[in-house]
């Protein structure tokens, strides 16, 4: 058996966010793959991997409603130009004044939030939805009891349905509510792959797989006696796609079954956390087919997905769908504040979102270039990049940078960011990351640029 892991999908229908899980498999007897159809492979995975930061990207750069950096289109702005003037402040001020947290002051300056990789802020629509939860429909949700508890199911049914619609998945049984991208990763890992895999089978990985993704396949091939094989980047940390034939032997066996137009494939898994996309902590998405989540055992056990248990036997009667795999009692506010940053996003022009995203990228980039002794990881040219740039300073510690940063207003993450084997690829063991969304200004990036080279004179 082959399992290869993705990070980016291949069929791209109508769900949208930043950060997700792929996670393929094919069943069939393995044949050779010529290197020509391995190369015909690579090129069309890099096609629909440009497809996917795109529409995710833009996403990522959200905007405020419909009608936000709307308009003619705009022409393109060159690298050192920057993208708040092709949008009035008005319309940039509307937009942040949704996010209540950007107004804080941190050690006496405005806070300058770059950190939005590793969480978002959160729109007011969202904290209202939250607020409006508890102070009207709380409690432990059932259809058919108190008033409270109806209310309670009622909205948390409908959340299902709107991250269905949002998924274009089949339907809300295909939904499975987690509390982020990492148990969901974990679920498919223990369930499904407790059941399937098997001693020699192999499990396809990349050298950038975050932690969350690598070390619960590297379990779970421990437990099966499975193997991790792993695929390569180049040194700008792009997928060695034309390596990816080598990585096939009889253990991996599906390529040569389906057409190389992988767009046609679809996903097995997707999973999503949703404070990386306006929602709030504690809660994600594991969107799966449905005729899979029949075959995987339960991943825990409790009440709402067991019914009808006796002393003896072991239950075998429990929930369908996704419901199978939510044990206990669920995190309805958390479904409730998703389906509303669900409703938010889904107000966005994503096209502006994306050229505005694009101009934002090359501006920083562009910027970060400027400061003397500091190396951006991965490409340097705005092409295929989303507004993330991890970044290492000469003679400086991560740590401190981050340190300093903090003490001018500026949020960023430091550290090995859940990778350090991308890192040691990268020829280092640690980074300093800022990242950007749509409420981020050109301003904020001229903040940033101005604080490392200041950073840098003082290690000088």
């Amino acid at each position: 058996m082959r399992l290869q892991i993705y990070r980016n999908p291949f069929r791209i229908d109508d769900w949208r966010n930043r950060e997700a899980v792929l996670v393929s498999r094919v069943a069939g007897r393995h044949q050779p793959l010529s290197s020509k159809s391995a190369s015909r492979m690579g090129k069309a995975l890099e096609t629909y991997r440009r497809e996917f930061l795109q529409k995710f990207s833009g996403i990522g750069a959200l905007a405020a409603s419909a009608g936000i950096f709307r308009g003619d289109g705009g022409s393109t702005l060159s690298p050192n130009s920057p993208p708040a003037r092709n949008q009035t402040l008005a319309q940039l001020d509307s937009l942040r004044e949704q996010f209540p947290a950007l107004g804080e002051r941190v050690n006496g300056h405005p806070l300058v939030y770059l950190d939005s990789a590793a969480s978002t802020q959160r729109p007011r629509a969202v904290l209202d939805a939250l607020t409006s939860f508890y102070l009207h429909d709380n409690a432990n949700p059932a259809k058919s009891l108190h008033t409270l508890a109806r209310r309670s199911a009622t909205q948390y049914e409908k959340a299902r349905g709107a991250v269905a619609r949002f998924l274009n998945a089949r339907g809300p049984e295909e939904i499975v509510w987690t509390r982020g991208t990492t148990e969901a990763i974990n679920l498919v890992a223990s369930s499904w792959g407790g059941r399937n895999l098997g001693p020699g089978d192999e499990i396809i990985l990349t050298v950038s797989e975050h932690y969350s993704s690598l070390v619960p396949w590297q379990l779970a091939a421990k437990r099966a006696a499975a193997r991790v094989r792993i695929l390569d980047v180049e040194d700008d940390g792009r997928l060695r796609l034309d390596q990816l034939h080598t990585l096939l032997s009889e253990r991996t066996q599906s390529v040569p079954h389906f057409s190389v137009d992988v767009q046609e494939l679809g996903c097995d898994f997707l999973a999503f956390s949703g404070h990386k996309m306006l929602g709030p902590m504690g809660i994600g998405v594991l969107c799966a087919r449905r005729e899979i989540l029949d075959h995987m055992p339960p991943y825990q056990a409790g009440s709402n997905m067991a019914h009808d248990v006796e002393i003896e036997p072991a239950p075998t009667h429990f929930a369908e769908g996704g419901l199978k795999f939510e044990a206990g009692a669920p995190n309805v506010p958390g479904a409730v504040g998703l389906a509303a940053a669900v409703e938010f996003l889904e107000s966005l022009d994503r096209k502006a979102l994306w050229k505005r995203e694009q101009d934002l990228t090359r501006y920083a980039l562009s910027r970060l270039r400027e400061v003397k002794g500091l190396r951006i990881l991965g490409p340097t040219e705005s092409k295929d990049r989303i507004s993330v740039f991890s970044f290492v300073m000469e003679n400086g510690r991560t740590l401190e940078v981050v340190k300093a940063l903090d003490a001018m207003g500026i949020a960023v993450r430091g550290g090995d960011l859940a990778g350090l084997p991308l890192l040691k690829r990268m020829g280092v063991t640690e980074a300093v990351r800022a990242s950007c969304y749509a409420y981020t200004t050109a301003q904020e990036v001229d903040l940033l640029v101005a604080a490392l080279q200041e950073e840098r004179h003082g290690l000088s």
